[in-house]
């Protein structure tokens, strides 16, 4: 059961990260100001059911995991270090900051150069959860 929850929880992280990014581009290349606003305001809310999910995964990867010191296993960990502190000092200030910036219409280069660093870091976590992913498939194949 718990590698049941454990998968589940990665993959919806994954998605929330896949859809958080994608709709920002996609309302910044081909949607309204308001649009964009709009976006912005609902990946901030969002936050609340994905920290939860994030902290899910986490928790049940280290019950899996316990002290084990399969290598892919310790990457998995040194890999969940990076995105923890991606998301806690990067991602959700971000969002929180765009937030507020796109509700008052505050649209200026202080707002992009925050877009591009959350775009950034959110790709980086993407990346980061699918090799997590990976691993978690092939460790779950050992039956470690």
């Amino acid at each position: 059961m718990r590698r049941r929850i454990h998968a589940f929880s990665a993959v919806l992280a994954l998605l929330f990260v896949a859809v958080f990014w994608i709709s920002t581009v996609v309302s910044e290349l081909f949607l309204s100001a308001a649009a964009v606003a709009q976006v912005k305001l609902a990946i901030a809310y969002a936050l609340l059911g994905f920290v939860p999910v994030m902290m899910l995964t986490g928790a049940s990867g280290f019950a899996l995991g316990g002290k084990g010191r399969h290598p892919l296993l310790l990457a998995k960990r040194r890999r969940m270090s990076f995105i923890v502190a991606n998301g806690l000092f990067v991602l959700a200030p971000a969002a929180v900051f765009l937030s507020i910036r796109a509700q008052a219409g505050s649209f200026d280069s202080v707002f992009y150069s925050v877009q591009a660093l959350e775009l950034a870091a959110g790709a980086a976590n993407l990346g980061l959860i699918g090799l997590n992913i990976r691993d978690g498939i092939r460790l779950g194949r050992r039956r470690i």
